[in-house]
């Protein structure tokens, strides 16, 4: 079945203000005969300004609303009639969560599991064609699995999980509540695991976006240890493409990891930024890499992450449309034609309190991360 067969659907969407999350609302509304419901609490890295392109489209509502309040929740499932929730709202960076990990802990963990009663609350209320078709597609990350070697091989469904830092055991225990209760109650989830993601609208304290912006202002270009660390690298389009299949397609109960086939060295990405820039926008004087710096590694960085998505390939049919090359000369492009996107974030006066944590140090705050 293809991703434009299934309609009429009203899709919840938590988190839908965020860099994937806009994007998956993004990509659901180009169907108008789906309606996207988006629930977003508007943290700091929440902005209103990703989904302005579909900001008045007849098909698309917003609400303000924390996950955490489960009862909130379940009322907006009801007024709205949903028929699926692809729940991406979670609190993803790694260097924030050492640094504070209590709000990773109530967003990931408590904010799932108030999601995950007010779904199941709902579910139990639907006529049986209704639960039937119902699902509740949870959006996690590889960092569950820990790390790997070179020579090890990419992380497949059954890897065990091994969570290395607060972010990642955060989100490994939300996928063990879903997996839970979809034993215990049966209600229908499937759970993703993706690699990194990049592209369009990534908050720029992300390595990618960082760097970039970093490089057009004659800053320096942090890198964590010496940037031998291995991400695979995942365009944020195909990433909500492939949720958009697996919400059509996908088998409930089923886990379905997602991944870009592209392994790059930390190091790497930043050289092939600083290339690309060198290409588009030449510096007065030298090269972009002339900027890069090393900086101390954080505790607990893990070595690799590789995804194996051979399942989504297999049973869904599903595959990166974009090669890290031709994804990242979008991802700068993007960058340097949408100024008054980004601008604001960096001046500081983007939504004020919400960007409270983006000091002018920031090249402190680089992370390989989600």
């Amino acid at each position: 079945m293809t991703a434009n067969e299934k309609s009429g659907r009203v899709i919840a969407v938590t988190g839908g203000a965020g860099f994937i999350g806009s994007a998956v609302c993004r990509r659901l509304a180009r169907n108008r005969q789906d309606r996207i419901v988006n629930i977003d609490k508007l943290t700091y890295a929440g902005n209103l300004d990703n989904l302005s392109e579909i900001a008045e489209a007849p098909n698309y509502v917003f609400y303000r609303q924390c996950i955490c309040d489960g009862p909130a929740v379940l009322e907006i499932l009801r007024r709205e009639r949903v028929d699926a929730i692809l729940h991406l709202a979670a609190e993803s960076h790694v260097d924030r969560s050492i640094e504070g990990a209590a709000v990773f802990l109530e967003t990931n963990v408590i904010g799932t599991f108030a999601m995950l009663e007010a779904a199941r609350t709902y579910w139990s209320e639907l006529p049986a064609d209704r639960a039937e078709r119902f699902r509740f597609v949870h959006v996690s990350t590889d960092e569950v699995y820990g790390d790997l070697q070179p020579g090890d091989a990419a992380f497949h469904e059954d890897t065990p999980y091994d969570p290395h830092s607060p972010y990642s055991a955060s989100k490994a225990s939300a996928d063990h509540l879903v997996s839970a209760w979809r034993s215990t109650y049966g209600l229908p989830v499937i759970i993703t695991n993706c690699s990194n993601n990049y592209g369009p609208y990534h908050f720029p304290e992300k390595l990618i976006p960082l760097v970039i912006l970093n490089a057009l202002d004659e800053r320096p270009l942090p890198v964590y240890g010496t940037g031998e660390n291995i991400r695979d690298w995942l365009f944020v389009d195909d990433h909500a493409e492939a949720l958009e299949v697996v919400l059509n397609s996908g088998t409930s109960g089923r886990k379905y990891n997602i991944g870009g086939a592209a392994e790059k060295t930390n190091i790497d990405v930043v050289r092939t930024i600083c290339s690309v820039l060198d290409e588009i926008v030449p510096r007065a004087q030298g090269r972009y890499a002339d900027l890069i710096t090393f900086e101390a590694d954080r505790p607990g960085h893990d070595f690799r992450y590789a995804i194996d998505a051979r399942r989504i390939d297999e049973e869904l049919g599903w595959r990166p449309r974009e090669t890290f090359e031709t994804g990242i000369r979008k991802t700068i492009r993007w960058f340097l034609e949408n100024q008054w996107w980004w601008e604001p974030i960096r001046s500081h006066s983007y939504g004020g309190e919400r960007l409270g944590l983006l000091r002018s140090d920031s090249t402190k705050l680089a992370t390989q991360g989600h």
